[in-house]
């Protein structure tokens, strides 16, 4: 196997990226975004016999001055035949050849559940940090398939609002609207006192897409004159992400994120996406949030975890 740092086909790297339904964090156009806002980052291809069997993306920092801190996070991303002993050989050669000073911590979340990180794998590194759980929604079953596998009251409350005529939903790569919804945002983090990447990102993002219109949606629902809800996602390959979202009390009570995300997820389709990525639930910090998520019938992974 034969490891590249520099001077990395793009193209390539997106193709097995967007086949292999890559996370957000290990696609190429998340990695130029952070680097335009002063993150050092570093890619890596792996070669065997001219094959690329992998594609791994590095977020670095640096620790006390002196020590390099590099993150890898839901990735790298595989061909999916490898075998776990080879998947172990490409974690040391990563580790190996990283051109950072040698005082270095490197760390791998790997984008799969427990059960798929084979021990042979996972052979000579040790679990750090427990992995967080996210749905993924395939959007490839017809909308009536997709619609029969929402839980029963998450339905009930999307015909609710489908059945209100007063509610009016635009979903588009409006660049205006994504910064109206960032303005949301940076209320709701200022209120609720979380942070997240910094707005700037999301503009950064579009910017380092090949194609920026096609590199977001924003899905918003307004009533009377108010917008009333409204949720971002990032789309990287046949994925789109979910990145952030905001609704008004009134837009909770009119189930609004409910109808935000049917007509999201069918307007994703026309698209030719084949999964909605809908980020982290945690039951016990954010119950709300998650059942909402969990609500759509998507698929619950509960990632492995990070490796040292």
């Amino acid at each position: 196997m034969k490891v590249n740092w520099d001077d990395l086909p793009r193209d390539q790297w997106a193709q097995l990226h967007a086949r292999e339904w890559g996370a957000l964090q290990q696609s190429w156009a998340y990695g130029d975004a952070l680097a335009s806002l002063e993150v050092r980052v570093l890619r890596a291809m792996v070669w065997q016999d001219d094959q690329l069997v992998a594609i791994a993306q590095f977020i670095c920092k640096r620790i006390a001055g002196y020590i390099s801190l590099a993150s890898c996070t839901r990735g790298p991303v595989w061909q999916p035949d490898l075998q776990p002993q080879q998947r172990a050989e490409v974690y040391r050669l990563l580790r190996q050849s990283m051109p950072l000073p040698r005082l270095r911590v490197v760390l791998f979340s790997p984008d799969r559940e427990e059960s798929e990180v084979d021990a042979a794998e996972s052979k000579g590194m040790h679990r750090v940090m427990t992995g967080y759980s996210t749905v993924m929604l395939d959007l490839r079953p017809p909308l009536d398939s997709l619609k029969a596998g929402f839980e029963g009251k998450w339905r009930n409350r999307l015909n609710k609002a489908l059945a209100n005529e007063k509610i009016r939903v635009q979903v588009q790569a409006s660049v205006k609207r994504c910064e109206w919804l960032m303005g949301q945002e940076m209320a709701q983090r200022e209120a609720k006192k979380f942070h997240g990447l910094p707005t700037a990102f999301v503009s950064a993002y579009i910017a380092a897409s090949t194609e920026p219109r096609l590199a977001f949606l924003v899905a918003y629902a307004e009533y009377g004159k108010d917008t009333v809800a409204a949720m971002l996602f990032l789309i990287h390959g046949a994925v789109a992400s979910y990145h952030m979202g905001w609704s008004s009390e009134q837009g909770r009570q009119l189930n609004a994120h409910n109808l935000l995300m049917w007509k999201l997820m069918a307007h994703a389709q026309s698209m030719g996406l084949e999964a909605l990525d809908l980020g982290g639930v945690n039951t016990h910090d954010l119950p709300g949030i998650s059942r909402f998520k969990l609500g759509t019938g998507g698929r619950v992974l509960r990632l492995a975890g990070t490796f040292f």
